[in-house]
């Protein structure tokens, strides 16, 4: 892109993104509910600041045996 001016509405999604993300939302319901691939949403996230969680989140359940 050759405009220097900033993306608001990018801005706006990256914030959203980041706050359903911590709020406990998972990167792929996120890729879904946006229509974005799992991969962009992920760098979207790093890139708000977002703390990524390590993978299963909170509410991963280990299959039982």
């Amino acid at each position: 892109a050759t405009t220097t001016k900033p993306n608001k509405q990018r801005d706006r999604q990256l914030v959203e993104l980041r706050s359903a993300y911590e709020g406990g939302a998972s990167i792929r319901t996120l890729a879904a509910s946006t229509g974005r691939s799992y991969g962009s949403v992920h760098s979207m996230l790093r890139e708000s600041g977002a703390a990524m969680r390590s993978r299963g989140g909170p509410n991963h359940r280990t299959r039982s045996r």
